[in-house]
């Protein structure tokens, strides 16, 4: 009990340690570009504070300065009443999935209430002590990463108890990528709930506008949303996060290679849970002998418990070291990871087979779509697949245009 106790604290503290890692440098190269966040933009929002009870969805990456939000509001003099923390947790260091329970934050006294455990999104009571509710969650452009769906919660939340929702706005550090296929409706899960491609090119408020603007809120709900937008900002700009966003995307590399590799996660090969090197490698055992590189997943507390293939060896590729200005280049997912990697397995009717997986699992909810599964299986190359896309794709680009607040 000690031991595992132990080794959560010394996880716990890895992770903390990565995210003060990664906030001096990153954040003066973000600096240096102009970039300023909406959190970081307090002159412009702190009026607007005053006198109101504040509610705030937050986690790690919810940072003024170097500082949680959370911290340097209370310190302003702002009247937080209640937070709230998605996935992850609110200091952002529960396992990918853990249910996340309520508790009282202990640096500051105030209630915090999971929406990662038994509610989803805020109750009636939860807001009853909330005037304004604010949304400051990094998200990384991914449909399957849940923070907007959380966002689409908070929304739906605020319009039915006629609360206002402010979004301190930040850079997507995929907002450059805007690629995959739609949701299909009966492919809806707690891992996409739109019908939107795998990379949507948006940043939290733009998607929040969409999600008003194309009335995805139930019973014709519209949320009235007040967003603080980031400063000198464009969605071709590189944007290097200077907090983790989760535990397992725990590099600028992974982040980057979360759209394409996150696929992986409905196959049985491993994308480096436990290991300190997560959505950067990509292996399983039975490519032993196919490929020369090599890494061993084991139990890590506070970021894969039970990851795939846990303590044995796995063999594949490694993608630590690939250049992922490719994607600023070409504008697209990397599909040929997939293919090959397929190609290479010597059990082809496993490999999408997650019977026996404790991953996140189903392949084509990841996807979106039946065909790329059964695309990859036949053979079908890169150019026969990316057209099975349209014209959904090429619509939803379109779309998108209608509520871009960044060129």
């Amino acid at each position: 009990m000690k031991r595992s106790l132990y080794l959560s604290l010394f996880v716990a503290s890895l992770f903390l340690a990565a995210c003060a890692a990664f906030t001096p440098a990153l954040q003066s190269a973000n600096a240096a570009k102009g970039i300023i966040t909406g959190a970081d933009q307090t002159s412009v929002y702190l009026p607007y504070l005053k006198g109101k009870r504040i509610g705030m969805l937050v986690n790690q990456t919810s940072v003024i300065g170097k500082k949680h939000c959370v911290d340097s509001l209370v310190r302003l003099g702002v009247r937080i009443t209640k937070i709230f923390g998605p996935e992850h947790g609110f200091r952002g260091n529960a396992s990918n999935g853990a249910k996340v329970d309520d508790s009282i934050d202990p640096a500051t006294g105030i209630p915090v209430i999971s929406l990662y455990g038994k509610n989803r999104k805020p109750s009636k009571e939860h807001l009853a002590d909330v005037d304004l509710m604010i949304f400051d969650v990094q998200d990384v452009g991914a449909r399957f990463y849940t923070y907007i769906n959380t966002l689409s919660y908070v929304m739906e939340a605020c319009a039915e108890n006629d609360k206002e929702l402010l979004i301190l706005d930040r850079p997507n550090p995929n907002g450059f990528l805007v690629d995959g296929p739609i949701l299909e409706p009966h492919l809806k899960s707690g891992i996409g709930i739109f019908p939107i491609p795998i990379a949507h090119g948006m940043t939290i408020g733009e998607f929040a506008q969409m999600i008003n603007g194309e009335g995805w809120l139930p019973n014709g709900l519209k949320c009235k949303l007040k967003i603080i937008k980031v400063a000198n900002y464009t969605h071709d700009m590189p944007y290097e996060l200077p907090v983790p966003p989760s535990p397992n995307l725990n590099t600028q590399q992974s982040i980057l290679l979360y759209p394409s590799i996150c696929l992986f996660e409905g196959t049985i090969l491993s994308q480096g849970r436990g290991t300190y090197m997560p959505f950067t490698v990509l292996g399983a055992p039975l490519l032993k002998g196919k490929y020369a590189f090599s890494f061993k997943p084991v139990s890590l507390k506070g970021m894969s418990e039970t990851p795939l293939h846990q303590d044995t060896d796995c063999y594949g590729l490694d993608l630590r070291k690939y250049d992922t200005s490719v994607f600023l280049k070409t504008r697209k997912l990397n599909l040929q990871w997939l293919m090959e990697l397929y190609a290479a397995y010597p059990v082809k009717e496993k490999f999408f087979d997650m019977s026996q997986s404790k991953q996140m699992g189903n392949f084509d909810k990841l996807a979106g779509t039946e065909n790329l599964k059964q695309q990859i299986i036949a053979g079908k190359t890169e150019a026969e697949i990316r057209k099975s896309w349209e014209p959904g794709l090429s619509d939803y680009k379109s779309t998108r245009k209608k509520y871009l607040l960044y060129p």
